[in-house]
Order: C-alpha cells, then structure tokens, then sequence
C-alpha cells in the first residue's frame, strides 16, 4: 500500500511527551482536533505512528467525487470565482 506524504515538514505539537493510559490510548491536544474529523492510522517498521485527516460527506453527493467530468466543472467554477470571474444570472429566464 503505498501512502501519500502530503507534506515531510512535521512540527513536534506538544510540550511534553506522552503516555498511554491503561487501554493505550493517546490523548491528542485540543489544537489539533477538529468537529467531525476522524484518522486513518499508519505506522512504519521503526514505531512510528501517523494520523491522516478523514471527513465523511453524505452518500447523496458521492458521485460528484466518482464522476471526474462533474469535479472537474466545479473546480472551474470555484477556480472562476476565486478570480472574480463571475455573473448574476436571472433565474426566470432558465
């Protein structure tokens, strides 16, 4: 399985190094968790553990992920207008 590293630049986010409690879990610091936010788990041969960020989105809007045509024409859009390329478009016309 190969894994993607989306950015090799780690910063250590903690103070003091910590333990885990009588069930091995680990606490993480508030600062890093989000509302909603759930993590894969990697580890390598050397013990080293990485958690890598997953949101759910609702099965209703899967095929937007699954259609590349789709994507593609919303990230045109935002893209469009993140430059200010944009109308008002009246509705009653359609």
């Amino acid at each position: 399985m190969a894994i993607k590293i989306r950015d090799e630049n780690f910063i250590e986010r903690s103070d003091r190094v910590v333990k885990p409690d009588l069930r091995r879990r680990v606490s993480l610091p508030k600062t890093l968790v989000s509302e909603g936010v759930m993590y894969k788990i990697y580890s390598n041969s050397m013990g080293q553990i990485m958690l890598d960020p997953q949101v759910a989105i609702p099965a209703s809007e899967l095929w937007l992920f699954q259609n590349a045509d789709a994507l593609a024409s919303i990230k045109r859009g935002f893209a469009d207008a993140a430059e200010g390329r944009v109308s008002k478009i009246n509705l009653d016309t359609l």
